[in-house]
């Protein structure tokens, strides 16, 4: 188990996890899709987010991991998208750079202040409402993705006229349309099922089962760190800039 954390720390993770997981199962957040990637390990999360109606990102289904520490909440989870995201806050490997899931340390070179960052009362709840916000508003002052930032502004100065940014985002939304069939998921388009309740995931979960203070923390850690060092192969031929000829 990476981070030396104790296993008393690892089982206040996994009843705080389990309290949430059973909160956004029974009230979603509008406009997401959650489960958990294995019934039996509450620290991954897949989380799937549909584009909000009357944004470049209308109908489209992008999917992310997120992973949560041990000592949750007291740490923050990263998300990383395994879909195509082209967007300023958005590494090429997935990972999203925002805020909320930095931790509270005073940083004046990041331009962030300590009251931005992740503190234990956040949760996935906030954290989701965030990337939302974010993917319609990104912040360009410290791009993840410069080439996307600079496309971003070029579109945002030139009211829409200069179209590589909306073209880029479009054509990632059109692939998404695959993967959403494919996970039979029908993507809300109007603002009205946009803010229906998504249903919830079908699964047999007990929550009871992660309360017992045997719940083997040692192995989730590392599971799939290395499916997760693979996953940026993905993002390869992901620049956005060579497809738009």
């Amino acid at each position: 188990m990476s981070g030396g954390h104790s296993s008393g720390a690892g089982t206040s993770a996994v009843r705080a996890l389990a309290m949430e997981y059973k909160n956004v199962v029974e009230e979603p957040v509008e406009g997401f899709r959650v489960r958990l990637l294995n019934d039996d390990n509450l620290f991954d999360w897949e989380v799937a987010i549909f584009g909000p109606p009357d944004t470049l990102y209308m109908g489209g289904y992008f999917k992310a991991h997120m992973r949560f520490p041990q000592d949750y909440p007291y740490s923050p989870p990263t998300l990383r998208f395994q879909s195509r995201v082209w967007h300023p806050n958005v590494y090429e490997n997935g990972d999203l750079c925002i805020s909320i899931l930095h931790p509270p340390v005073d940083d004046p070179q990041s331009g962030e202040l300590p009251c931005e960052r992740w503190n234990p009362t956040q949760n996935v709840r906030t954290i989701l409402l965030s990337v939302v916000s974010l993917l319609n508003e990104p912040n360009t002052s410290s791009p993840a993705n410069v080439d996307a930032s600079v496309m971003y502004r070029r579109w945002k100065e030139s009211k829409g006229k200069d179209k590589e940014y909306e073209n880029i985002i479009k054509k990632q939304v059109g692939l998404s349309k695959a993967e959403a069939e494919k996970d039979g998921v029908v993507v809300p388009l109007t603002l009205e099922d946009y803010i229906v309740k998504t249903k919830p995931p079908e699964n047999n979960l007990e929550l009871t089962d992660f309360y017992d203070d045997d719940y083997d923390l040692d192995n989730d850690d590392d599971d799939g760190d290395e499916e997760d060092e693979n996953t940026p192969g993905n993002y390869d031929d992901d620049s956005g800039n060579g497809d738009e000829s």
